[in-house]
């Protein structure tokens, strides 16, 4: 039976984008800062490339082209088909493959000498994303999160990481208290950050120590066996007036006293 569209000269528009959950594993990343830092990351695999003519100027300026994947010229309204509401975009948007997971055994010989972020069961994808960012930062080596209870990688997420998740290492673990026995046994000191700890993160004397710093879910803290697999527990010297911090303000904090002692 002859259909209309079967005519070899007919003119094909493009297949429309698929949301994230249709993306196969792929992911959408969005806003200039997780474009151009997922462009000029070559351990991307790259797939589709959406642009306004704004941002394809924006992200030129900061990534020079050929870039590579060849970009597609689109529209602002044409973002909303495929993106969660209200995201914001600034008129870019990459479907890339998630990132490959990284042994913690090669991260630790491969990924200098900073100090090492353990996260226990934080699952908000936007503190991961500005505990990423800090980690940057501060000159951290790796962010270490159990696979389980912890956020996929999103475009929320890389959006929040300002470009972070693509040159700080994220090891994704089974079991969070083998990872901690294992940083151990590379010589880092593992240190949890506990409002009621003794002592604060400056009183532990952590001059000259390669430091892995856990932090806990906002709220719960960190769970019973990963508290006792800590070689100390110390805190940050807060006013009474506030309980506790946000988990990535706390972490931005604890990496700022860590690089600055």
């Amino acid at each position: 039976m002859y259909r209309a569209d079967s005519n070899p000269h007919r003119r094909r528009r493009p297949a429309p984008p698929r949301t994230e959950a249709q993306a196969g594993g792929a992911v959408w990343l969005h806003g200039l800062h997780a474009v151009a830092a997922a462009l000029a990351n070559p351990a991307r695999r790259l797939r589709r490339l959406l642009l306004t003519e704004e941002a394809e100027a924006a992200l030129a300026a900061r990534v020079a082209p050929p870039w590579r994947i060849a970009p597609e010229r689109t529209d602002r309204a044409r973002f909303a088909t495929f993106l969660p509401p209200d995201t914001v975009h600034q008129g870019a948007a990459l479907l890339a493959d998630p990132l490959p997971d990284l042994p913690l055994e090669r991260v630790l010989e491969q990924a200098g000498t900073g100090p090492v972020l353990v996260l226990d069961q934080v699952t908000d994808p936007r503190n991961v994303g500005a505990i990423l960012r800090s980690a940057a930062a501060f000159g951290a080596s790796a962010v270490v999160m159990q696979d389980r209870h912890a956020p996929p990688e999103t475009g929320a997420l890389a959006r929040a990481a300002s470009g972070a998740l693509e040159v700080v290492p994220v090891v994704r673990v089974v079991n969070l208290a083998r990872a901690l026995a294992a940083l151990k046994g590379a010589g880092l000191w593992v240190v949890g950050l506990d409002g009621a700890a003794p002592v604060t993160l400056a009183q532990a004397k952590l001059a000259g120590r390669r430091v892995a710093l856990v932090l806990g879910a906002e709220g719960e803290g960190m769970r019973r066996l990963t508290r006792e697999s800590c070689d100390e527990l110390a805190r940050l010297p807060i006013s009474p007036v506030m309980e506790s911090l946000n988990v990535s303000a706390a972490a931005a904090v604890a990496l700022y006293e860590l690089a600055r002692g």
